[in-house]
């Protein structure tokens, strides 16, 4: 997969961890990131309470087509502070192999045939159906502002960045 038109790739401004903009060379690709996103089990969500303290909790999701789609019951602490405060962190597990996303939350206006692509997914991934038709149960898709992804092993050489137009 090409990165997504709306975005440019570009090294972190990181001097002080020994990331060089000019040190190209080791950028990871898009590819990558849409590879680690995919194959992810879970995805960590940050938002913020009403009071400014954090929250972060996992969830399950599926990254369709370059486009993280997670549902949550809309009573919950994260629905509750997405719907005041849409933006949000949401990372993967590993800090060996990272992604880190930035961006907002959006409720998911999704055709039928996406909705099914989605509930694939989760079949594929946690063998059970996201149940997404319930009332009480929001569907959020992630527009990104900026993605990070990089290799411990081969850091700072692999700090990639992705900055996207919004």
């Amino acid at each position: 997969m090409i990165a997504p038109p709306n975005s440019r790739r570009v090294r972190p401004d990181m001097p002080h961890y020994g990331v060089m903009p000019d040190q190209v060379d080791a950028m990871l690709s898009w590819d990558w990131v849409d590879r680690h996103m995919h194959e992810a089990r879970n995805y960590w969500v940050c938002t913020v309470r009403e009071d400014g303290r954090p929250h972060s909790a996992p969830v399950w999701g599926a990254w369709i087509d370059g486009v993280l789609y997670f549902g949550t019951d809309a009573n919950s602490v994260k629905a509750r502070n997405i719907t005041r405060d849409n933006r949000v962190v949401i990372h993967l597990d590993s800090g060996d192999e990272t992604v880190i996303l930035e961006g907002k939350l959006v409720k998911a206006q999704v055709s039928a045939s996406l909705q099914k692509r989605i509930g694939d997914r989760y079949v594929e991934k946690y063998t059970l159906d996201p149940e997404l038709e319930e009332s009480d149960a929001l569907l959020f898709r992630l527009i990104p502002r900026k993605v990070m992804a990089w290799l411990e092993s081969d850091y700072p050489a692999t700090a990639t960045s992705w900055l996207f137009d919004v």
